[in-house]
Formats: structure tokens, sequence, C-alpha cells
């Protein structure tokens, strides 16, 4: 991994910033999380804030009042399109989509989303740095919106059809998902593993299976009665699961220590091992 000697700032107080920050330094940034501590001197601001319109287009905005107008602004954004966050800026070309995920300075993920109106040169140079620098595997989404979370949420919207109507339970989803799925994923995403077992075997099965899929625009109740009780997960004690006091901490120490193994693993299977088999080399 190559070190770089710049300097960014990082900003908005999301939990995954702290990760974001080792992944920087591990890199050779230096990190600034103080937007009055000489932003002049970065020539990067990355903002990771909640998933709210208002709260990260207020961010942007105090931001461009402190940097100077060169000063690529990387915002993680899910579910708010590239173009609504440009939108009202001084410069929006130098705004783009940056998202992590968690253990952010551990995997390999790193979503970056630019436009038309985005500097493609900037898009380009941190590409270049993401891959050198901060040990990821970038790619870039040409356009308004990500793709992990319409991924995602497509696995998640039939899990919520399967429970909703009686077909698994919580821990059915999550044994299907993980000694399956869990186990080839890592190796190759599901498009290369279809080729690998046979593309005509899933056509088939899809071309029935397509029509039972869920197709739900709305969340189903069994879950929004769960938001609505405060039942968000491991720090309120109550999930899809429930959980002793401490048990959070211990979680989080394991999927730690998951994460740093399974990203050794993966990188043994990484695409210079893909380049190998082209040139028919070992």
């Amino acid at each position: 991994m190559k070190e770089s000697n710049e300097a960014a700032l990082l900003l908005g107080g999301h939990r995954i910033a702290a990760g974001i920050e080792k992944c920087l330094k591990q890199g050779g940034f230096s990190v600034l999380t103080d937007l009055n501590a000489d932003p002049a001197a970065v020539n990067l601001v990355i903002l990771v804030t909640a998933e709210d319109q208002g709260i990260k287009q207020a961010w942007i905005k105090r931001i461009e009042e402190k940097v100077p107008a060169g000063t690529l602004i990387a915002v993680n954004t899910e579910s708010i399109g590239l173009d609504i966050l440009q939108e009202n800026a001084l410069h929006p070309g130098r705004i783009i989509g940056l998202n992590w995920t968690e253990p952010a300075d551990q995997t390999y993920f790193l979503e970056m989303i630019a436009n038309e109106t985005t500097n493609a040169s900037e898009v380009t140079h941190l590409e270049e740095i993401a891959r050198t620098a901060w040990n990821k595997d970038p790619y870039v989404i040409r356009g308004n919106a990500g793709i992990r979370m319409r991924l995602l949420g497509a696995l998640i919207r039939e899990a919520f059809f399967l429970v909703q109507n009686g077909y698994a339970n919580a821990e059915d989803i999550d044994r299907a998902c993980r000694n399956d799925a869990g186990y080839y994923l890592p190796f190759a995403g599901n498009l290369r593993y279809m080729d690998l077992m046979g593309t005509y075997a899933y056509g088939m099965v899809m071309k029935d299976l397509n029509r039972e899929l869920a197709t739900d625009t709305m969340l189903p109740g069994f879950f929004t009665d769960m938001v609505g009780r405060g039942d968000w997960g491991m720090d309120e004690l109550e999930g899809f699961y429930r959980y002793k006091p401490g048990e959070a901490s211990r979680w989080r120490e394991l999927l730690g220590k998951f994460s740093q193994e399974i990203h050794e693993l993966i990188g043994q299977y990484n695409h210079s091992e893909e380049a190998a088999l082209k040139n028919g080399s070992n």
C-alpha cells in the first residue's frame, strides 16, 4: 500500500467516522476533524452524516463557506440523489458521493458516485488514492445514486416479505444468507458466481421465481412497529433479536476480528489473481 502525504477534513459525526479516520491515517493522510482548523490546508473533505437531506445540505453550505473552491467534498448518500446535494452549491462539480461500510478501515468496499456535473479529473484522482493509499477496491457509479443499497434493499425487501407472510423467521433468513451466499460472496459477486455455476440453471429458476418475488413499496407492519417501539438494534437491547447488556460491545469486537480475517482471505483472491488467470499463469 502506497502512503500519501495529503490531508483530509473529516466531518459529520457519524459513528463510521472513527473507522474512516483509521483508514486515512493508515494511508499516510493527516486528518482534521474541526471545520475551523485551517481548512485551507486540505484538498479533500469527507462528510458522513445521517441519511437526512437537510442535514447534508446544511453541512455542505457550512463547508463551502470555509474551504477553497478547489477542495473536493465527498458525501455519503444512500437514498438522496447526488444532483440534489449539488443543488445551490457554490461549486457543484466538486461534490461527489462516497459511501463506506463498517469497519471502514478493514473492508475493501468504497462506492463512488459521480454524475455529469462532477469534475471527472477529481474522481479519477480520488479513485487512485482509494486504491493505492486506502487499500480499497473502489468502483464509480456514473449517475446520481449508488447501487449498494439497491442490492441490499432488494434482499431485505424479500426477507421482510418472507417474514411478514409466515414463510420464515429472522433466524431462518440469517442462516440462509450466511450459509449460502455468505460463503461465495467474498470470493465472487452474484454474477460471476452465476458464470461459475452455469447461467442456464439460474435462468430457468428465475423465469418462474421472479413472478413470486416481493414488489412491496411500503415497509411491512412488523418492522414499522419495531421502529416505533424503539427496538433499533443491539444498543437498545432489542431488534430482530433480543440482547443482554454488554452484548453489543462483544458483537462489535467479534465483527472487528472477523473483518480482519476475511479481509486477509479476500486479499488472497483479488483482481491480480483474475489477471493471472487471464494471462494463463499460475
